[in-house]
């Protein structure tokens, strides 16, 4: 039986900030955007990028009501809970930081390879993981 992880959730107070967060400044691709329905017939929209080449994708969903809304850059409490790998790491760490990405340690060398921490347009930890 074949099974891959397809999806994760990213709560986030817009749509387009958040689009042009993950496409413009970390390089993913748009793969959906179309309207939708909440649960009790609301409107909303299925939006989900993913990195080239495919793999798991991110659903953006903007937050409905307080309690998601609290969440926000908040989902992980605290914790880095996202890691993107690249095959460049000083390549990758240059261009999201002039695309005015927040990093919030500086890049350093562990044995698992290089390793810097940013925050996404909501505020979430990511780590960006690069090859030893």
């Amino acid at each position: 039986m074949k099974v891959h992880l397809d999806l994760v959730t990213i709560v986030v107070d817009d749509y387009d900030r958040a689009i042009d967060f993950f496409v413009g400044a970390l390089g993913f691709e748009p793969a959906e955007d179309a309207p939708s329905l909440t649960n009790d017939g609301r409107p909303k929209r299925w939006v989900v990028v993913r990195p080239p080449g495919g793999g798991t994708g991110i659903l953006l969903a903007r937050a409905d009501g307080e309690r998601q809304a609290a969440v926000v850059g908040d989902q992980v409490a605290g914790r880095v809970g996202f890691f993107l790998r690249v095959d460049d790491f000083e390549a990758a760490f240059e261009r999201m930081t002039a695309a005015g990405v927040e990093f919030v340690t500086a890049p350093r060398k562990e044995p698992y390879g290089q390793v810097a921490v940013f925050r996404d347009i909501a505020g979430n930890r990511w780590d960006l993981l690069g090859p030893a």
